[in-house]
């Protein structure tokens, strides 16, 4: 069974209700035909029904609201207004948001527990997506800062968890400092327990193993690896790595003797966007990995972001994590 039937089936065991935001896109439309015939979800979708349903596509058990004359829009636009009045919101403004802007309104969704989560940016940029969400929805309790991961499935089983392996931040947060750092390997952490169900071990990566070499970028790595060790104690993380010290047990267990996780991680965290985003790339491309992500992770209820040249089958996949992070809300 590959992984995504295994994300797949984890979805359809305790079904999730999640909202498609873009349902001005064909993408979006085909997608929730799908995750309906495939049993991964109950599905909402924004938009205009009349046109939406002129796109022909059999959408029979899918609910589609239109946010301007939704039963909602007065609520969830007092409760932003609420929310945002320090900042200058007015309640005239905040109802023309929530009747216009489909993220806004779908985060909003979820934060008041309409919806289980969202899934976006077929159409939207990453940015926006991430706005809505932080604005609206908020961090989890502990994690100050969003960020990503890529679910990686290597077809090399001596590597991570038989192949598995969760690595972040590889599309979000480019520069983290120590703090950030830290948050992004919590939270991959736990979408590596949740999502892939893996017992995480975490490798800090650098280009120095154990004080090898001396920079103020490996120090940025060490002092994130303490910070994890003081924020979450039970979880099994090691650092400063190098990459081979982090995977190949005989250079892990030479170089860091007696580590839980050098030589056998299977979340590797990366010290910025450029290693992150070339690593997962190369693992993908030259090391014929499969590749799910980015996955939002850090926030206290589930948003996913979409590539936009996404297909309908991938809006799907996404779906079916977002489902998986939603079970696991709080835990």
């Amino acid at each position: 069974m590959s992984l995504m039937d295994h994300i797949k089936n984890k979805a359809r065991a305790d079904k999730k209700t999640i909202v498609l935001a873009e349902g001005m896109d064909i993408r979006t439309i085909q997608a929730a035909a799908i995750v309906r015939d495939e049993g991964i979800a109950d599905i909402v979708i924004l938009g205009n029904e009349e046109e939406i349903l002129a796109r022909g596509i059999d959408l029979t058990g899918v609910k589609i609201i239109e946010p301007a004359k939704s039963e909602w829009v007065e609520e969830f636009a007092n409760t932003y207004y609420e929310m945002r009045k320090a900042k200058g919101m007015t309640p005239e403004k905040a109802l023309e948001i929530m009747k216009t802007d489909v993220l806004a309104f779908g985060a909003m969704m979820v934060k008041l527990d309409k919806v289980d989560g969202m899934v976006a940016g077929a159409v939207n940029s990453t940015s926006n997506v991430i706005r809505a969400a932080v604005t609206i929805i908020k961090m989890a309790p502990g994690i100050k800062y969003a960020s990503s991961c890529f679910i990686m499935e290597s077809p090399y089983p001596e590597f991570g968890d038989n192949g598995k392996m969760v690595y972040g931040d590889c599309g979000f947060v480019i520069d983290p400092d120590v703090d950030q750092l830290s948050d992004i390997a919590i939270a991959t952490a736990k979408t590596a327990k949740d999502v892939v169900d893996i017992d995480p071990k975490v490798a800090m990566l650098s280009f120095s193993t154990k004080g090898s070499a001396s920079h103020p970028c490996a120090d940025k790595v060490i002092q994130a690896t303490e910070l994890v060790k003081q924020k979450a104690p039970d979880l099994a993380v090691d650092g400063e790595l190098q990459l081979d010290a982090a995977l190949v047990p005989s250079v892990g267990q030479f170089k860091s003797p007696g580590s839980p996780v050098a030589g056998y991680a299977n979340v590797l965290i990366f010290p910025n966007l450029d290693a992150g985003n070339i690593g997962y790339k190369l693992t993908q491309r030259l090391g014929k990995a499969w590749a799910l992500g980015p996955i939002l992770q850090g926030l206290a209820k589930p948003v996913n972001d979409l590539s936009r040249g996404c297909t309908a089958e991938d809006i799907a996949g996404v779906v079916a994590v977002t489902c998986v992070q939603a079970q696991n809300i709080g835990k």
